[in-house]
């Protein structure tokens, strides 16, 4: 590691991807971020863009600073590509991830710089509030469907080591040498452009866990997630599950028979069953998160037959 490297503490990796509507907003909004003490760098993973992204990014108007301010192009279309391309270039000793649709609050990197100078962790997470600003929240979107848009907190600062919970890489650090320690994220695994699926930051959380490294929960790291209208939409969940489902079946089965297991096909019965019970006694506004679980396991069952 050059000296250059050794001086630069937190790396402020975003990676974006065809949003330049929303890119525009987040820029402005890092601007206004009050800088850390140590010496920062922004890091921005263009991933495969065709819209007015790279444009966007070319200017230099919205740089805090003083600030060095690097555009790197990942080809390979993939969330996960594009994050590890981040960590593979991040000059900081930490690489601090931010979604291009989100907006920190002003004290959210000195926050996480606070942390990391007291406790040194491995990795640090932070709240992520859903923020609802082009149009209003729908009846049938439920509390305990917030989480599928990000929403996350755990209240007071503390350390994390249940591998049942799980961090957002929306509002995530990771120590850099941790990496190479635990791998990058799974390049099966995360949204590529309009495929809607996920789970790559819960699956990169349980193997922080299970490496033993220290996660710290920073509760003034707060970011806030604006949500799009085309998220807006029943049908944005059920793809979201319906497309982890094929990854998680082609990932169990492995190389293994493709004729799925007899358990499989009664569970699918057992989701159809209760998501119909729900709509029919409590309405459609209350019945999604049980029809998700159906749609899952019609993807995993698909994903175990096909490639």
């Amino acid at each position: 590691m050059s000296e250059t490297q050794q001086q630069i503490l937190i790396t402020l990796a975003m990676c974006t991807h065809n949003h330049a509507d929303r890119l525009k907003r987040t820029l402005e909004d890092i601007r206004q971020l009050e800088p850390p003490i140590n010496p920062w760098e922004i890091l921005i993973i263009d991933n495969a863009s065709t819209d007015e992204t790279p444009k966007l990014l070319a200017a230099s108007n919205w740089h805090p600073p003083g600030i060095s301010v690097r555009i790197i192009q990942e080809p390979r279309l993939g969330i996960s590509y594009a994050r590890n391309c981040a960590s593979q270039n991040a000059k900081g000793k930490y690489v601090l991830y931010v979604d291009d649709d989100e907006t920190p609050n002003p004290k959210w990197i000195r926050a996480h710089e606070q942390n990391i100078l007291t406790h040194e962790p491995d990795a640090l997470a932070g709240p992520i509030h859903v923020l609802f600003e082009h149009g209003e929240r729908p009846s049938w979107l439920q509390d305990e469907l917030l989480g599928f848009l990000g929403n996350l907190d755990y209240g007071d600062d503390q350390w994390l080591t249940d591998p049942a919970t799980h961090c957002y890489t929306g509002n995530l650090a990771v120590k850099n040498k941790i990496f190479a320690k635990i791998g990058g994220f799974d390049t099966d695994l995360g949204r590529r452009g309009q495929v809607n699926t996920g789970g790559e930051d819960t699956e990169f959380y349980r193997r922080l866990i299970a490496h033993g490294c220290k996660v710290r929960w920073v509760a003034d790291a707060i970011i806030n997630h604006r949500i799009h209208t085309d998220k807006l939409r029943r049908r944005y969940f059920l793809e979201l599950h319906y497309h982890q489902g094929m990854a998680e079946g082609s990932r169990c089965r492995g190389n293994g028979s493709r004729i799925p297991p007899k358990h499989l096909f009664g569970q699918l019965a057992r989701s159809i069953k209760n998501a119909l019970q729900q709509r029919f006694s409590l309405g459609k506004d209350h019945s999604l998160r049980l029809e998700m679980n159906t749609i899952y396991f019609l993807g995993y069952i698909r994903g175990w037959t096909t490639k």
